[in-house]
């Protein structure tokens, strides 16, 4: 006769084994989702390490049901990746990916990159600040590396670092589509409003004597200026202090002698450009270099290379495009330079095209960077140094990149066609490729060269050069837009107002230019009318 005591614990102990069993083999589930079967199917890997079984011999004769639901699982990720077979050394990340269709994809690039064109205020630093928040922190489309590598190639590429950067997440996200829909989401709003002012300023605004409203915008902007110079030089090293130094003189140089030629500014800048990317990496070959140099990295691509495939531009379409750009360029100045020496005139349209190409394509740096170039092509041929000013602390105000200033600038000089004109040639490399503009053609012509560049040591030296002399381009225009912007006591109180807003107590760009603006406006002749002596007297006299 059996004890029912003994029944009901025998049974209580068989429940628990079941129950056991039941939550290891849900453990086991769980854990294969990073469980990999190493070549030697005696072992597994796990995270990359290779842990070898120590019952391996019991396992196979008499399989337990964790094994049997390990073996399910992958046998039901193999049948999710087709493509996984073949592919031994991936990590596991990468094996385990499914990639979200390219429809949804570029639905999430609209959603996330609409916002943009309307929110990206505060220049270059905030919109990188923007996009990592946007793209790393919360939709984690890309890690921090994957992020800083694409910054690194704007950085490396002429051109607005902002633009390069929000056109190479979105291709890294949804292809070439993708970049161009990103493209535009950030331009278009701002363009469209700079060449409303632009038009409505040259129509309305005489620029000799610019209206109250309008007088606290250009020491502002220059205020703006001084702060970016800052901000870039206080993050050069030795050598790149010197370069930056020796560019600047120069820069200041050929823009105030006038036994040179402002003509020559094409070449000079260019040139400082190139002869700062040759020193620092002769200074990188040296056993104790001057300058700092970063290590190439592996990159996004190192482990996969799902991110190039999204981007989808193969080696061949990028030197395409590169000598498509290079051809537009070469064609334009052509053109354009021997029409001048033999003084024939040149069609209005394709003078504003050149003029944009040329400097967009020959730029480093940012925005800010592009002030001098641009002051030298169209001030006074094009408007008066006020009308430029002017339009400065409006494009500052604004969201977008700040080479959506030179939408104002064509729109000044030739109405709304001319501010079209003038942003296609400074974002694009020609007719064939105006919807996608310069910018996104030297990323996409770019991007898959980089993969293979930034592991070339002689390149990421190089790179620290030409940005220092670039900084130094900056650091000239703080010096040459100043003496235009400040005109009498009431605009030097207006520049060290704004800029103690701007660099003590940390204020928004478009919030320094609004303050600027009421207190230049209330200094006014027509208000307070205080401040109103020549601040550099022609003379040299008294203030």
């Amino acid at each position: 006769m059996h004890d029912p005591s003994r029944q009901t614990d025998s049974f209580v102990r068989f429940v628990r084994h079941v129950r056991k069993d039941r939550e290891d083999a849900k453990t086991t589930a769980e854990e294969s989702k990073l469980i990999i079967m190493a070549p030697n199917t005696n072992s597994l890997s796990v995270g990359g390490e290779e842990c070898k079984d120590e019952n391996e011999e019991t396992r196979s004769a008499s399989p337990s049901p964790a094994a049997d639901v390990t073996t399910t699982r992958e046998e039901e990720d193999s049948a999710a990746r087709p493509d996984s077979e073949g592919h031994e050394g991936k990590s596991t990340a990468e094996l385990l990916i499914e990639d979200i269709p390219w429809i949804v994809r570029y639905r999430q690039v609209i959603v996330a990159y609409a916002p943009l064109g309307f929110i990206s205020f505060g220049g270059p630093q905030a919109h990188v600040a923007i996009l990592r928040d946007h793209i790393v922190t919360r939709l984690k489309w890309l890690d921090d590396e994957s992020f800083t590598e694409l910054f690194a190639i704007g950085q490396g590429l002429p051109g607005p670092t902002s633009t390069q950067l929000v056109v190479s997440t979105a291709l890294a996200r949804a292809g070439p589509l993708g970049g161009i829909t990103a493209f535009l989401l950030f331009n278009v709003p701002g363009l469209v409003v700079l060449i409303t002012c632009g038009v409505l300023i040259s129509t309305f605004v005489d620029p000799n004597n610019p209206p109250w409203y309008l007088v606290g915008l250009p020491p502002a902007a220059i205020s703006l200026v001084f702060q970016a110079f800052y901000g870039f030089g206080k993050g050069l090293d030795k050598l790149g202090i010197v370069l930056c130094f020796i560019s600047t003189l120069i820069s200041i140089l050929v823009n105030g002698d006038e036994n040179i030629s402002p003509d020559v500014t094409q070449f000079v800048y260019p040139l400082l450009l190139v002869v700062g990317g040759i020193v620092s990496y002769i200074d990188s070959r040296r056993k104790n270099p001057y300058g700092t140099y970063k290590s190439p990295s592996p990159g996004w691509d190192a482990e996969s290379d799902l991110t190039m495939k999204r981007i989808g531009i193969p080696l061949w379409m990028g030197g395409l495009l590169f000598i498509v750009w290079a051809g537009v360029l070469t064609a334009t100045v052509t053109i354009v330079g021997r029409a001048k020496a033999e003084g024939v005139t040149v069609n209005v349209y394709l003078e504003i095209f050149e003029v944009m190409f040329r400097i967009g394509s020959l730029i480093f740096g940012g925005g800010q960077v592009v002030l001098p170039m641009l002051q030298d092509e169209v001030v006074p041929n094009w408007m008066a140094k006020d009308s430029f000013l002017q339009g400065l602390g409006l494009t500052q105000s604004m969201p977008g990149p700040l080479f959506n200033f030179s939408s104002y600038l064509g729109a000044v000089y030739q109405g709304v066609a001319g501010g079209l004109v003038a942003w296609v040639g400074i974002m694009g490399p020609g007719v064939i490729l105006i919807f996608v503009g310069q910018i996104y053609i030297v990323i996409v012509a770019m991007v898959p060269f980089w993969c293979r560049l930034r592991r070339v040591r002689w390149f990421k030296s190089s790179l620290n050069g030409v940005n220092a002399s670039a900084i130094g381009l900056v650091g000239a225009a703080c010096i040459i837009l100043y003496e235009g912007a400040v005109n009498t006591t009431a605009d030097a109180m207006v520049f060290v107002f704004a800029g103690t807003l701007a660099m003590v107590y940390d204020l928004a760009a478009p919030l320094v230019v609004l303050a600027g603006g009421v207190f230049g406006a209330i200094l006014h002749q027509d208000a307070l009318g205080l401040g109103q002596v020549e601040w550099c007297a022609p003379d040299g006299g008294d203030f």
